[in-house]
């Protein structure tokens, strides 16, 4: 019997009695982050790092948690489990799993830039590796994150020289948060929807320092905004909310913007391809750190990314599960299920 199963429910540990990221409710779950396609309302307990366990609350409302800082060992039926930085967003984890001398490791979501708040992405060694690959194509090669800031930034002092408000759409856990430190060295006026607002109101009061943002209010004054900078999830956008900022220029923040007409398509005046997940070169790079021997491959371009790990001698699997409904929302249809762009890699 594996040491992780894959069930209707979830990834399940038959000897632990737990679920990894349960799509639908069980006894008890352990959470990698808080994002809706990973943490789902229902279960009974729920295990996540310390700085998860606010959007938790925020998100599904009053459960039982319990959390632990990275690396800290919790034994569930004698299955020693321990979480380890991911550098997706705020607080999220890789799940590492040891029963037996057998070592798996989830990963959940992951990017292996650091962006200067999420924590470093730690490479565990392990037997069996589960790792996304939402965007496991070889035409996404991120550009490094002082590269895509100073864009931001420089966009920003345009529009703001022009008269506009800047309004960012960016997904209101963990993009939101990161695109914070480079906003604030150009525009200390810093506004966002409510949905954003919330967020940042629960890091803050777990400790979590942020530079200052104000909650947009209905009964705000247009003038309050000119000059400033709006972060908006991708909801806002089309929407009555976005009249009060007109005159405005609109960007969309989105690993999708890395293909040529994305933005368009989604009415932006820009787009920067800012992704919280790992692009071609950070998957295979994470998947050989880990020394797995096998690979398990879940949402995003599986197929694609499965294949090519077994054609360069890796031996992996795809996986269908329900995770993938974040950054994933800016659906790329470009690409998807495109496997003849592993030529690409494969001529390397």
């Amino acid at each position: 019997m594996s040491l992780l199963t894959f069930t209707d429910k979830g990834i399940f540990c038959p000897q632990g009695d737990f679920y990894i990221d349960p799509w639908k409710p069980v006894e008890r779950a352990v959470i990698t982050h808080a994002h809706s396609d990973h943490a789902r309302w229902g279960t009974h307990f729920y295990l996540c790092h310390h700085l998860t366990k606010p959007l938790l609350q925020l998100r599904l409302g009053d459960n039982q948690y319990q959390s632990v800082e990275w690396n800290e060992a919790v034994y569930m039926n004698g299955v020693r489990i321990s979480l380890h930085p991911a550098g997706h967003i705020i607080g999220s984890s890789q799940i590492r799993v040891e029963y037996k001398d057998e070592v798996w490791v989830a990963s959940g979501d992951y990017k292996t830039e650091s962006d200067g708040i999420s924590g470093n992405f730690e490479p565990v060694k392990c037997d069996t590796f589960i790792t996304e690959s939402t965007f496991g194509l070889p035409i996404y090669n991120w550009k490094p994150q002082q590269q895509i800031f100073y864009d931001i930034q420089n966009w920003i002092i345009k529009n703001k020289d022009e008269g506009k408000i800047s309004v960012l759409i960016a997904y209101s856990l963990g993009k939101a948060q990161r695109l914070l430190p480079c906003i604030s060295e150009v525009n200390p006026s810093i506004f966002a929807h409510g949905a954003v607002w919330n967020v940042h109101d629960a890091f803050v009061k777990a400790g979590v320092k942020l530079p200052e943002v104000k909650r947009v209010m209905p009964d705000m004054s247009k003038e309050i905004f000119k000059g400033s900078v709006v972060i908006a999830p991708q909801s806002a956008e089309g929407t009555g909310w976005m009249k009060r900022f007109v005159p405005y220029e609109l960007a969309v923040c989105s690993g999708w913007m890395q293909v040529r007409g994305n933005a368009r398509r989604s009415n932006a005046d820009k787009g920067f391809a800012l992704s919280d997940h790992a692009d071609w070169n950070g998957l295979l790079d994470a998947v050989e750190a880990t020394g797995a021997h096998k690979v398990f491959v879940t949402h995003g371009f599986q197929s694609a990314f499965s294949r090519f790990l077994n054609e360069n001698g890796i031996e992996s699997a795809e996986v269908k599960t329900e995770f993938g409904e974040e950054e994933e929302a800016i659906d790329n249809g470009e690409l998807k299920n495109d496997n003849d762009a592993l030529s690409i890699a494969n001529s390397d």
